[in-house]
């Protein structure tokens, strides 16, 4: 396994961002405290604190950067990995998107409802179309569960579960290191996972799905 070392977005379909949120720390701290401790992973719409952080600045510039003016956050979530709180997450893609409501398209499905937000697996086109950014509000070295990246897997369409493991096998591993502020930014499908944070820690990581294309109709992006 490596850590952190220089990654070429083409080829890798990642790219470490270092301090590049360092500006906004105070906001996203503030943000944090004002959300519910006790819950690992806590799905963020209509606070009003999200759109100055996700929508402009240093965060959407990234976003910009790998997909172009179009470009806006779709989804948010806060993980928050407590000695309380802490877990585990084998390798898998992400394949879900959240919409605003729930209607039949073909091609989309299956359907999912997690904290009362309607989620649904689009055409994998869709989700190699967009990035994936995830913003450190805390040191994340290698014994507090950084995330682990296959590099070149998100090339690769959608791989089946029992090819997960082979796949992972013949790829690197890079593990995301992380300052607090730092920033990093990978392809959606790209095979990722991380182990249960040690010690007593806390690893808040703020993580923010962006696209630049629109659903079909009637569908419509959940947004922030």
């Amino acid at each position: 396994m490596s850590a952190t070392p220089p990654l070429d977005w083409s080829r890798d379909g990642a790219a470490h961002h270092p301090a590049a949120a360092i500006p906004l720390l105070p906001a996203l701290h503030r943000l944090a405290d004002d959300l519910p401790q006790d819950r690992a992973g806590l799905r963020l719409h209509g606070h009003p604190a999200l759109p100055a952080l996700l929508a402009a600045g240093p965060i959407h510039a990234i976003a910009t950067l790998h997909l172009g003016a179009a470009t806006q956050p779709v989804r948010a979530v806060l993980f928050d990995k407590t000695p309380a709180t802490n877990w585990s997450l084998g390798w898998h893609q992400d394949r879900t998107i959240a919409v605003q409501t729930r209607a039949h398209v073909p091609g989309y499905g299956p359907w999912s409802t997690k904290q009362g937000i309607q989620h649904v697996e689009p055409p994998f086109a869709i989700t190699e179309a967009m990035v994936t950014l995830r913003i450190h509000l805390d040191d994340t070295p290698a014994d507090n569960a950084p995330l682990l990246i296959a590099p070149g897997s998100h090339r690769l369409g959608r791989i089946p579960e029992d090819a997960i493991a082979d796949t992972v096998a013949r790829h690197r591993t890079v593990a995301c290191l992380a300052d607090a502020g730092d920033v990093w930014c990978y392809a959606t499908p790209i095979l990722h996972a991380s182990a249960a944070a040690q010690g007593n820690r806390r690893r808040r990581v703020l993580q923010v799905d962006y696209a630049a294309t629109a659903l079909p109709e009637p569908l419509v992006w959940l947004g922030i």
